[in-house]
């Protein structure tokens, strides 16, 4: 939990993977009871917002759109569960590739897993000039802890497409989880290469500045000079970060202030820049930008961990405590909050 370097592979890009966290109170009822599962989810579809196309479906049985229809608004509600239902009927009406692909997102989202790789293996097979199959497959795949059959996915991409940006993302994104740097970083360089855009740069960029390499200010570079809004943070956040890792603290304050004018509550950038003058022993000015960080954001335990730290240097005890208790509350496998505090209680 103590702030360094963080490694961030992002990857907002991919709603695809976005999991509903826990199970949908419908799929928990079908769990325990297929038959309620079954009565709810006809009520819901003969209730507004849904009773319309469901009077439709009565009317023309065999229109794979009205299907889709129902279904997307059923996702756009949470509704994954009762979805995959009419998702599937869209499909076996129509045998459309872009259906497929939705259905095999919504299997995700559901929690069928399973399913939605035997889905997406079939549309690889099936359509076999559409590259998305192949790249959710190898999602699904990391979804169920499969990651060497996600890489052969996006190999198998690059293998018939070379110049898949998005392919050589995905590998370097995966073997960075994989802690394979090296290969990481040459994926990564491959897909920025293709196509030099935010968020292969970030990742590119976060692996060098965990290598202290210079060639993380290149990068960021580029993205900062794309940015004709002047709102980037990221970029910036990371040259300070290089800098800080290459004991050039004064540059690295320079840019965390440059993040902060950009965007008053990345607490990130106050906690960075506390650091740098914690190590300096400029306690007072450290304990100003920490407790900035804490009011940015009041549920941060880093915050409070590094005010304890400011208090302890200065013989503060309880004071020191307070905030290591606050650091440990927040979150509770901040060990190092909790080791402060019973050092500072022994």
């Amino acid at each position: 939990m103590m702030k360094g370097l963080k490694i961030k592979i992002l990857t907002q890009r991919r709603l695809f993977l976005l999991m509903i966290s826990g199970f949908l109170v419908w799929a928990a009822c079908e769990e325990a009871d297929p038959h309620q599962a079954k009565r709810n989810g006809a009520q819901v579809l003969n209730a507004p917002p849904y009773d319309r196309l469901t009077d439709s479906i009565r009317s023309f049985p065999n229109d794979a759109s009205l299907y889709f229809q129902r279904a997307a608004l059923l996702s756009q509600n949470n509704l994954h569960e009762i979805a995959s239902a009419d998702y599937k009927r869209s499909w076996e009406l129509s045998g459309d590739e872009g259906i497929a692909l939705e259905y095999a997102s919504n299997l995700i989202l559901s929690g069928n897993i399973r399913e939605a790789i035997d889905l997406l293996e079939k549309g690889v097979k099936k359509f076999p000039d559409n590259a998305e199959f192949s790249r959710r497959l190898g999602e699904a795949y990391l979804h169920i802890g499969a990651p060497e059959k996600a890489l052969e996915q996006y190999n198998s991409l690059i293998a018939h497409d070379s110049l898949n940006f998005e392919a050589w993302f995905d590998k370097g994104s995966l073997l960075a989880r994989l802690k394979d740097t090296a290969r990481a970083i040459e994926a990564l360089e491959r897909s920025f290469a293709i196509l030099p855009i935010n968020y292969s740069g970030l990742a590119l960029a976060n692996l060098y500045a965990a290598r202290k390499d210079a060639r993380t200010l290149e990068v960021c570079d580029i993205l900062l000079s794309k940015d004709s809004s002047d709102t980037q943070t990221e970029p910036l956040y990371l040259k300070g970060m290089y800098y800080a890792e290459n004991n050039q603290p004064d540059k690295a304050v320079e840019l965390f202030d440059q993040c902060i004018q950009r965007d008053w509550k990345m607490t990130d950038a106050y906690i960075e820049k506390g650091i740098i003058f914690f190590e300096k022993k400029k306690f007072d000015e450290a304990l100003k930008t920490f407790t900035l960080a804490a009011t940015v954001s009041n549920t941060d335990p880093d915050a409070y961990f590094w005010i304890g730290r400011c208090y302890e240097s200065i013989n503060d005890a309880e004071k020191a405590a307070v905030n290591y208790e606050r650091a440990y509350a927040l979150d509770r496998s901040f060990t190092e909050a909790r080791d402060a505090l019973k050092r500072i209680n022994r």
